[in-house]
């Protein structure tokens, strides 16, 4: 009798070979130096390499990093500003269009507009969000959260917020090179040097 009962998909053998498999595509370099100084000196050398796609890690802040990493402008403060003047005008305008427009009231020949009173109020509303600007614009000019990072995959990375300083050059930058660059770390006197995987 014929089996009429095939199987669609027929059990692969143990011995198939699996596919290979397909390798990250590259981030970047990475290049470990032994302190603050020695990094911020390649931070420098980059910059003045040409390197425009850089990023610097370390387990404080080093001051002038920033800037020999390209970040010039600084947004947050612009932020803060913004926030605090909205704020304020935010918290005078509720009181006037409370206090003259809605419901006005005059008591003992107080003035219809009484603009003095209003001052505590518009002050400590221009102090909230002000506050409220820095940290919601800290936390969105930082990228956060983030739980993934390529960077993350580097050896001995979990440091970086120990006793460790990492310099980045990322693959997009257009001098990017991957001899080129390992040379030019290692002319920096980068302790390791490690690629990183997307």
């Amino acid at each position: 009798m014929q089996n009429i009962f095939r199987r669609r998909n027929p059990v692969r053998s143990a011995t198939a070979v699996p596919r290979a498999a397909v390798p990250a595509p590259l981030y970047g370099l990475i290049g470990e130096f032994r302190d603050a100084d020695a990094l911020l000196h390649a931070a420098e050398a980059a910059e003045a390499a040409g390197f425009t796609k850089l990023d610097a890690f370390s387990p404080f802040p080093i001051e002038e990093l920033a800037e020999k990493l390209g970040h010039k402008r600084d947004l947050l403060p612009a932020i803060v500003l913004t926030s605090g003047l909205a704020g304020a005008a935010g918290g005078f305008g509720l009181q006037w269009l409370t206090q003259v427009v809605d419901y006005p009231l005059v008591v003992f020949g107080r003035p219809p507009f009484p603009w003095p009173a209003y001052i505590p109020i518009t002050f400590e509303m221009g102090i909230l969000f002000a506050a409220f600007g820095a940290v919601f614009g800290m936390v969105l000019l930082n990228g956060l959260p983030q739980h993934y990072h390529p960077v993350f995959n580097a050896p001995n990375f979990d440091r970086a917020s120990q006793d460790k300083f990492f310099l980045v050059v990322e693959a997009n930058d257009p001098k990017f090179d991957i001899n080129r660059t390992r040379e030019f770390l290692l002319a920096q006197h980068a302790t390791v040097i490690n690629e990183v995987q997307q």
